[in-house]
């Protein structure tokens, strides 16, 4: 891991992080992050979003402050695992925290998909991921939004030109046989890793051989110091951030300048509005 920059020099930070396991209970389990929260001070704000299919969520604050509440985290038995991915901020990047429940983590319009399966392991380290994009079997599939692509990706990637997660398995049923028959293996990689999670599965169902960045584009970044070397731009962020570089701080890219006056995105910059409506007060 590279080295975080000096103490002191960051005072807030941002932690994502997922994990597919069978919740019972979400609703108590919501309650009890949020009275941590409160008794912690309201210092840490983010989106957790709990299903009957696990955990994702993304917080920041002050960095004593988001520790604790990674530790609150984890103290859950089915937690005890999780993977924190940290990125700096010059600014605070949430407000408040949010706790929501919903059916499914990840939904992207098909019935019945799920990440908890039982199928081979499909991840792939940052190290070997480097090596693995620059075969001639493999094609590179950017698993987000065009928004994002445009902004930032993987050297040699595709675009899938779609504008919702709801979109992509169209796009990979129309070239799976294509692929199939030039014996590909589809490497995809999206922000955190949650949305390859949720598919991999699926594309293996549909008889492709299939690989995942492990952790997403966040955890290449902060495995590989030298980043550059594969990533062209910046990366898009969900929060009052806009996007990173290849060393996890913030940059100076406006939401104006992500959606520009494409009024197919003109939803999402009212979205990035509100989100912060002081300019990243």
């Amino acid at each position: 891991m590279p080295d975080a920059p000096a103490p002191g020099s960051v005072e807030h930070q941002h932690s994502s992080f997922y994990r597919f396991v069978p919740l019972e209970d979400t609703p108590a389990l919501a309650q009890q992050l949020r009275d941590f929260y409160e008794r912690q001070g309201r210092v840490v704000g983010g989106n957790i979003l709990l299903a009957p299919e696990g955990i994702t969520g993304a917080i920041g604050g002050p960095v004593d402050a988001l520790t604790e509440f990674e530790a609150e985290l984890r103290r859950h038995p089915l937690f005890a695992s999780l993977h924190f991915k940290r990125s700096f901020c010059t600014s605070r990047p949430f407000t408040l925290l949010k706790v929501h429940e919903k059916p499914e983590l990840v939904a992207f319009g098909l019935d019945g998909v799920t990440g908890l399966t039982d199928r081979p392991d499909t991840h792939v380290s940052p190290q070997d991921w480097r090596e693995l994009i620059r075969r001639d079997d493999v094609v590179v599939l950017d698993n987000r939004n065009h928004f994002e692509f445009k902004l930032g990706h993987f050297s040699g990637a595709v675009d899938p030109q779609v504008r919702h997660f709801r979109d992509f398995p169209d796009y990979v049923q129309a070239h799976a046989e294509t692929w199939k028959r030039e014996g590909k293996t589809v490497a995809m990689y999206c922000t955190g890793g949650i949305r390859c999670e949720k598919l991999s599965g699926w594309m293996q169902d549909q008889g492709l051989s299939v690989r995942q960045l492990d952790g997403g584009i966040v955890n290449y970044f902060e495995q590989m110091p030298d980043a550059e070397a594969d990533w062209l731009g910046e990366c898009f962020v969900f929060d009052k951030r806009i996007a990173i570089d290849t060393q996890r701080r913030e940059t100076a890219t406006t939401a104006e300048q992500v959606y520009g006056d494409d009024p197919a995105e003109a939803w999402r910059l009212a979205r990035a509005r509100r989100l912060d409506p002081g300019g990243n007060a």
